[in-house]
């Protein structure tokens, strides 16, 4: 007899450790000495890497395998996840309109641009967006029976997200945010994972047909903000972009490696 509530509880608990991770990630930025503009400019270019690769290696290249695993031919998988990373960019492009200014929601610290606060805040909750189909990847593992299977995803996802926490701890800390408080939010962005993960080892079929969608939206959503505000900001900042372009390639590389090689 199958034991469903051990399997709902393993989900659970196996995707409240992976966006445990989140936070274990930002660890390092409680130690940091506050950085100059220079080293601003590399940590906010290695935060534009680290997404950069994980959109294609952990969402979007996973979706089109995923929609091919549920019957689409490649084309039609294809189709599906362009069709669902388009949506995702549309979306976070009209969050950016629909949100009010920053400073009536209590979010950046005084004396900061807030258009500078507004663009890290698009990539935190890209960032926290993309957490979620991972965690229901989690749960749909976990909730298929095999945790053998689960425990890898788990594993795998927890430990791709610990630079993802580095990244968005130092982007906060390049607006003005104290170490601690953006460690914080770093940890509160993976929190979304285990309420994905207790959704999909749930409601498994359900899920299944989701996640394709889920990862494309997300993966769509995280390469616009990059794209449109985390490197062209970084760049406005001062004259470093040699600096944000030795950040990103040392970022992209180190989380290619993580995605390719954990799967």
């Amino acid at each position: 007899m199958v034991d469903t509530g051990g399997i709902i509880a393993a989900g659970a608990l196996g995707s409240l450790l992976a966006g445990s991770a989140t936070g274990l990630g930002a660890i390092p930025v409680l130690v940091m000495r506050k950085p100059s503009d220079q080293q601003q400019n590399l940590l906010l270019g290695f935060a534009a890497g680290v997404m950069l690769a994980a959109s294609f290696f952990s969402l979007i290249l996973p979706a089109i395998e995923v929609a091919q695993e549920q019957g689409a031919t490649q084309v039609m998988a294809s189709a599906q996840v362009v069709a669902a990373v388009l949506l995702g960019a549309f979306a976070i492009a009209k969050l950016n309109d629909w949100v009010p200014p920053l400073d009536k929601l209590g979010l950046g610290p005084p004396g900061m641009a807030s258009a500078s606060v507004r663009r890290i805040w698009l990539f935190v909750a890209a960032v926290t967006l993309h957490n979620f189909p991972e965690g229901m990847a989690v749960g749909v593992s976990f909730g298929a029976g095999d945790f053998d299977a689960g425990r890898v995803t788990a594993l795998g996802i927890g430990l791709q997200n610990i630079p993802e926490g580095l990244a968005v701890a130092v982007a906060l800390i390049s607006i003005g945010y104290s170490r601690g408080r953006a460690a914080l939010i770093a940890a509160a962005s993976g929190l979304v994972e285990p309420v994905a993960g207790l959704i999909g080892v749930s409601i498994v079929t359900v899920a299944q047909a989701f996640l394709p969608w889920g990862l494309g939206l997300a993966g769509g959503a995280m390469v616009y903000v990059v794209a449109s505000d985390i490197i062209p900001d970084a760049h406005a900042r001062i004259n470093g972009g040699g600096k944000v372009t030795t950040g990103l390639m040392i970022g992209l590389a180190a989380m290619m490696f993580l995605d390719t090689t954990l799967g």
